[in-house]
């Protein structure tokens, strides 16, 4: 379980340009065996409360839990429980050998993580590639490598920043799909964090809709639409999001 409890962050500004107050008290929880989707416009604060989970950033009041320990006070022990789907790959090395760095970081020994990254390499339908170096991947190829590195450790909790970007139609499918299992085999905690609703729609069990640095409304998509009384889910996400005003204005548009 990954819960984020009155996390508050703020960017201090530089030659003149101003502060960002990127979280000003956010919670929400994430179960096992559920897929949680952060949505929210660009510059929600999505990214950040993901990189606060990782341990990667750490924020000024509140605090960010991986199966109950705190991400900022212990970063290794939180990450050893955590798949985080974000950053780059190597790209003089194939996607076995990116694979296998992260791996050994966890810990795996040679046998282990040759036994784990061969069972991913089918589970994620990846064969060939496996094999190539990762220079010159397709997007849909470097995120099934991306999620593979993620997995190698086998961790109960899975983070995904804006997965579907620049993926194409079966790629996209592929990876609902992949998730999908990931959570119904193994019972994984896994949030994804998007600004594309109908992602959301198609993929996701539980809904946090972030603004301004906050949760502004949390429940399933058609507890969203019920609570807004908009049978469109965008438009209860808008409505959510920006404030009736906002949700009036595209109507009327």
């Amino acid at each position: 379980m990954i819960a984020v409890e009155a996390l508050g962050k703020r960017y201090p500004g530089s030659r003149g340009t101003p502060a960002v107050q990127a979280l000003a008290g956010a919670s929400w929880r994430a179960a096992d065996g559920c897929i949680t989707g952060l949505l929210g416009p660009n510059g929600a604060g999505k990214t950040t409360m993901m990189r606060a989970v990782a341990g990667l950033v750490v924020p000024d009041t509140g605090r960010a839990l991986v199966d109950g320990v705190d991400a900022a006070r212990m970063p290794q022990v939180a990450r050893r429980r955590l798949g985080w789907l974000g950053g780059g790959l190597y790209p003089r090395l194939t996607a076995r050998e990116n694979i296998l760095y992260f791996a050994r970081l966890h810990g795996l020994d040679a046998d282990a993580a040759a036994s784990r990254i061969a069972r991913l390499g089918d589970e994620l339908g990846m064969g060939p590639l496996l094999d190539r170096r990762t220079e010159g991947f397709s997007q849909g190829e470097r995120m099934k490598t991306a999620l593979a590195r993620a997995l190698v450790h086998d961790p109960p909790n899975l983070l995904l920043d804006e997965p579907t970007n620049g993926l194409d139609v079966p790629s996209t499918r592929a990876l609902r799909d992949a998730l999908r299992r990931l959570r119904d085999e193994t019972g994984k905690c896994i949030v994804v964090s998007t600004h594309v609703m109908q992602e959301v729609e198609r993929l996701c069990d539980h809904v946090v809709v972030v603004a301004r640095g906050r949760v502004v409304a949390e429940g399933s998509v058609a507890a969203l639409c019920a609570q807004t009384a908009k049978r469109d889910f965008e438009d209860a996400f808008v409505h959510l999001a920006y404030g009736e005003a906002a949700a009036s204005r595209g109507a009327a548009a």
